[in-house]
């Protein structure tokens, strides 16, 4: 059996945000104007720092260093570089790169290095926000003290096809300031982006805003969110969309995103909605409908979206009050009797709520019986809310 060449190495992974955008609008100068970066630049402070370019991909670049102290230092140095190049440019021209490096031991094959040194690297730049600098706690204990930087703890992360958790630290020039990110509402807080207009008549767009319009007013009327204005959302109209970014300065948790197209009577509505924290889709769908039908569409959108994110807080708070175990076997068979009863029947709703009080009454520290009783009394109220706005709607 072949053995495989070893050595610990100092591992820097990076990637440019927005790069199939930039693609997307014009190849070619990107592909040259990325060529000059790495020639002018990258190439350079890589060969400065005693580094070696291992793998390269499109936008994706792999740099080996025999030193944890010298790759940080590349790392922070290249960032500022690509800032000062990009600063007389237009945002939509901007090549930002996020990069991520870690130490750790490796395989070396074929002019490249492999292992999970490696994969962690890349996990760590995927986590960095573009143009900062993220570096595993087996750097952070090796560079600590002994570069002019400070660094952010920002935990212990769980990432892709890793086993284990990894610490994470963001690395801080005395010119750069922590990006805070806004306290979040005790309850879901979500912003709807501008649809995007995908017909073939630009003049459509009235329509694709109207629609986006539409539905953050609906979600506006469940007291369980917390919507952001349409002046809030639309400043990010036709720009390209950093989910975790936009998050950040709206101070929501999730994001809605979407497109129209009008084609005759025909319209398709494609909507996701995004975890703006960590970047993942919970939720996405599309629509072929008759033209006629596009309230129903949105209907279905923010009922969609209503039952998903305050289902997830309804159940995590519902978990949470599980661990506070009942004191009284009568109370704990009182709460069973109510969670066997059919939901949504009104006689059934009703009883639920008396075996639960009856069930605090026995034991007024069941948690689970008060998290059930507030979920009935929260939905009544959201019914009856409900039923008073589509009276009114009727005068």
């Amino acid at each position: 059996m072949q053995r495989h060449q070893r050595r610990l190495a100092a591992i820097l992974a990076a990637d440019m945000a927005g790069y199939s955008r930039l693609m997307a609008a014009d190849e070619s100068d990107t592909l040259e104007r990325l060529k000059h970066l790495r020639a002018e630049l990258i190439e350079t402070k890589v060969a400065e720092f005693n580094g070696q370019i291992v793998g390269s991909a499109g936008d994706s670049l792999l740099i080996e260093f025999a030193s944890a102290v010298e790759a940080v230092q590349c790392a922070v140095e290249l960032q500022q570089s690509l800032a000062v190049r990009n600063a007389p440019l237009p945002e939509e021209q901007r090549m930002i790169f996020r990069i991520g490096v870690n130490l750790g031991d490796v395989i070396v094959e074929g002019g490249t290095i492999y292992g999970e040194g490696v994969n962690i690297a890349a996990r760590l730049e995927k986590l960095a926000e573009p143009g900062e600098v993220y570096v595993g706690r087996s750097v952070y204990d090796q560079v600590k003290g002994k570069l002019p930087f400070s660094y952010t703890d920002l935990g212990e992360q769980w990432v892709h096809n890793i086993p284990d958790s990894i610490g994470v630290f963001c690395v801080r020039t005395e010119r750069q300031t922590p990006l805070a990110r806004p306290a979040l509402p005790d309850k879901p807080s979500i912003a709807v982006l501008p649809f995007q207009n995908m017909s073939a008549n630009a003049e459509q767009e009235y329509f694709s805003d109207g629609i986006t319009e539409d539905i953050i007013t609906e979600l506006a009327r469940w007291h369980q969110l917390t919507v952001q204005s349409h002046n809030s959302s639309f400043q990010f109209r036709g720009k390209g969309i950093d989910v975790k970014r936009v998050s950040r300065e709206l101070g929501v948790r999730y994001l809605v995103e979407g497109s129209v197209r009008r084609m005759g009577e025909r319209i398709r509505v494609t909507a996701q909605l995004v975890d703006g924290v960590t970047g993942n889709h919970l939720w996405a769908e599309r629509y072929d409908r008759q033209a006629q039908e596009i309230f129903a569409v949105q209907d279905d959108v923010v009922q969609t979206i209503v039952g998903t994110l305050v289902g997830r807080v309804q159940a995590a708070r519902i978990e949470l009050a599980k661990r506070n175990p009942p004191r009284s076997v009568a109370a704990y068979d009182l709460v069973l009797r109510g969670k066997s009863l059919p939901w949504g029947d009104a006689r059934a709703d009703a009883e639920a709520q008396h075996l639960y009080q009856t069930a605090i009454e026995l034991d007024p520290h069941y948690g689970l019986a008060h998290a059930l009783l507030a979920l009935m009394l929260s939905h009544e109220w959201s019914a009856d809310m409900s039923r008073s706005n589509s009276t009114l709607e009727r005068f």
